[in-house]
């Protein structure tokens, strides 16, 4: 068993919620590429439909919205190979009962709009993933996020993709101008040959070393306890 599969196994026995993945895309089917990438190391996906991009043509028969489904805490999902898809348009990663309703995937991936004007950060967020084209307004809107990012709590670690002098270009104003460890978690996989198995590398990569400090400091706590 892949050792990023194992982790994800270990979260989900210990009921800890899912990773939570914001990806602001302008093409279509980039957030259902990554969700296939993050399967091929392992994790289960629910990908979000969060604007009726994705899905569109194949909405889920459904007498419920999206919040009546998380007060029954029934989600009305598309099955897919990755795990599965939800249309969920509007939705945020802090809503009430989502991430406990998605315990039973690794992740949930949302698939969100930079130009949203509703957008709000969550603390929900562990990963994020900004699609950078070559013009300055792209730019100066994923900057946007990331500086709104940089106040939360926590750690968010922030994947660039898209034109790659573009992602150089806002990386390197994130040192310039935002807390230099914040802007030291923002990456570019721009150059990569495949983005989005680069950005699952890493994003399955962070959770397996998290894991590996969880399981450490829970052991410590434990022999404390016991006075060893």
């Amino acid at each position: 068993m892949p050792a990023d599969q194992a982790a994800g196994l270990r979260r989900r026995r210990a009921q800890r919620p899912p990773r939570c993945i914001h990806g602001f895309f302008d093409s279509t089917d980039a957030a259902g590429r990554l969700a296939h990438a993050l399967h091929q190391r392992g994790w289960t996906s629910l990908l979000v439909d969060t604007r009726g991009r994705p899905f569109a043509d194949s909405p889920t028969r459904s007498l419920f919205d999206w919040q009546q489904q998380l007060r029954r805490r029934q989600l009305h999902t598309l099955p897919q190979s990755y795990g599965a898809s939800w249309v969920a348009p509007g939705v945020c990663a802090d809503a009430p009962a989502l991430m406990t309703t998605a315990q039973g995937y690794d992740c949930v991936v949302f698939d969100a709009a930079l130009d949203l004007p509703d957008w709000t950060p969550s603390e929900a967020i562990h990963f994020l993933v900004i699609e950078v084209g070559t013009g300055h307004p792209s730019i100066l809107r994923g900057f946007a996020v990331l500086k709104t990012l940089s106040g939360l709590e926590g750690r968010v670690s922030a994947g660039l993709l898209g034109d790659a002098a573009a992602c150089d270009h806002l990386r390197a104003a994130c040192k310039r101008f935002l807390d230099p460890a914040f802007a030291e978690a923002v990456y570019s996989v721009a150059y990569a040959d495949d983005v989005f198995a680069a950005l699952a590398v890493r994003m399955t990569g962070e959770e397996t070393r998290l894991t590996a400090r969880h399981i450490i400091e829970n052991t410590g706590n434990m022999a404390l306890k016991h006075g060893c």
